[in-house]
């Protein structure tokens, strides 16, 4: 939950909502295109599956996101993060190298979602008007139940690897 009292300042315009809107949307799409990177490079089917449902849901965050800046007279960015296409890049080198364990993958997928957390974080501190509220605070909850179902899987991952 957030604490309202750490929200400061009048609220923001139509196009700063879009552009609070438009950095989730970015980081969002990242996080689809990397789950999906992950699936590709797994081999356990439970894994690829895991990493599909998990695109599955950033896809319809992304489609929640856009509606919103449509609704608040903006354009959506067409694009992820550059930050978002050299991590995905990782984790196929990973897979071309041999390295594509799952708990490889895991920690790949952890630490994109560490940045997803920050970036919902970082827009829940803005002035946003309720229903964008609403839909930042719902997709930051499930963004932090992503992250701590993919530690939880990477830390059963690095058990049974001692």
């Amino acid at each position: 939950m957030t604490d309202e009292s750490a929200i400061s300042g009048d609220p923001l315009s139509n196009d700063d909502v879009v552009d609070v809107l438009n950095d989730l949307l970015e980081i969002t799409r990242d996080g689809r295109k990397g789950f999906l990177a992950c699936a590709e490079e797994v081999e356990s089917a439970s894994m690829k599956q895991l990493f599909v449902s998990r695109a599955d849901s950033c896809r319809d965050g992304e489609q929640e996101l856009v509606a919103l800046i449509g609704q608040y007279g903006g354009t959506p960015a067409d694009g992820g993060t550059a930050a978002g296409a050299l991590h995905r890049g990782w984790v196929h080198v990973k897979g071309t190298v041999g390295a594509d364990s799952e708990l490889s993958m895991l920690e790949s997928c952890e630490r994109g979602e560490d940045a997803a957390v920050a970036q919902y974080r970082k827009a829940l501190k803005q002035n946003l008007p309720a229903d964008v509220r609403a839909a930042v605070q719902r997709q930051a909850d499930g963004a932090q139940r992503n992250h701590d179902q993919i530690r939880d899987l990477r830390n059963a991952a690095r058990e049974q690897k001692s």
